[in-house]
């Protein structure tokens, strides 16, 4: 699975395809895309979790961009909790073949990431109301999964035509460069799924953090492999980088941060398959697996100076 995942990162999804794909406003390599689904990897529900944490670490390690997290993972398993028979009968056979995406559009201007800052409202017409901020890949998205309140002010979930009249799309232009847009809603019409409530959320969100930890090991694990090479290759006062204790004790430090980062997620992973609580294991491998990584990339960019800025 490891080697399947990085050969399709290495042909479809390189680092230059990367910096071509900054602020573009679909966001991701189609071709890479559906070679992920041919390999039958966008049907996560396929998977262990352990089996998606490792392919997770090489999209990770590959800085790929793809939409399989919002689709594949978050969108689909919020469908199979809460969508009726035939909105999952509709829907994820084609999120599977990659044939359709979704993605989620959650987070609101000034909201927070509880259920309280859902504050778009879902009429009894299935009218949405509200604006959506930092939603992923909408602008080649099939539908939007819009987190809303409904009549009973509950959560809710419905799908919604981001190509609708009354949806207003707005590419954000972001540090990192991704794709993602405010989403403006004027009384757009949407399908609610069959069922709600913030659990199917919370439910979901157990396994997408654990992914998201493991993206963030993969990615600091290449980091440091890329600068423990480069402090061997490159000569100072005719010894290594690596020969000087400063450098030396910068790469351990981040040794030991990377593998902690790996067992913590691992270890998440291994609970979730093993139908144990994670409500704290998977925020603590999430937390520390992304920390690792920002530390990790800053420390490689100390090693590499001012060529660092340009690997």
């Amino acid at each position: 699975l490891r080697e399947t995942v990085r050969g399709l990162c290495a042909r479809h999804a390189g680092l230059d395809v990367v910096r071509q794909l900054e602020n573009d406003p679909v966001g991701y390599p189609e071709k890479f895309w559906l070679q992920l689904g041919e390999a039958g990897l966008l049907d996560v529900s396929e998977l262990s979790t352990l089996d998606a944490v490792v392919m997770y670490q090489e999209l990770g390690r590959a800085l790929a961009p793809s939409p399989h997290f919002v689709s594949s993972v978050v969108s689909a398993g919020v469908l199979r909790g809460a969508g009726s028979e035939a909105q999952r009968a509709e829907w994820l056979p084609r999120l599977a073949s990659g044939d359709a995406i979704i993605t989620p559009a959650w987070l609101e201007p000034e909201g927070g990431f509880g259920p309280a800052g859902v504050q778009v409202r879902l009429d009894g017409d299935g009218r949405v109301t509200g604006t959506k901020r930092h939603v992923q890949f909408a602008g080649g998205a099939d539908r939007l999964l819009v987190v809303a309140r409904g009549t009973d002010d509950e959560v809710s979930f419905v799908l919604v035509d981001p190509k609708g009249p009354d949806v207003q799309l707005t590419q954000q232009q972001t540090i990192a460069s991704d794709t993602q847009y405010r989403v403006d809603l004027d009384g757009a019409v949407g399908e609610p799924l069959a069922t709600g409530g913030w659990s199917v959320w919370d439910d979901v969100m157990h396994d997408g953090i654990i992914l998201l930890g493991a993206q963030a090991a993969g990615g600091a694990r290449y980091a440091l492999d890329i600068t423990v090479q480069y402090a061997k290759d490159r000569k100072q006062f005719d010894k290594p980088l690596g020969a000087f204790q400063a450098i030396a004790h910068y790469l351990a430090d981040a040794v030991t941060a990377v593998d902690g980062a790996e067992t913590l997620v691992y270890e998440a992973a291994w609970a979730r398959d093993a139908a144990r609580p994670v409500a704290r294991l998977a925020p603590m491998a999430k937390l520390f697996a992304c920390q690792t990584f920002r530390d990790v990339t800053a420390m490689a960019q100390q090693v590499f100076g001012g060529v660092g800025f340009t690997v």
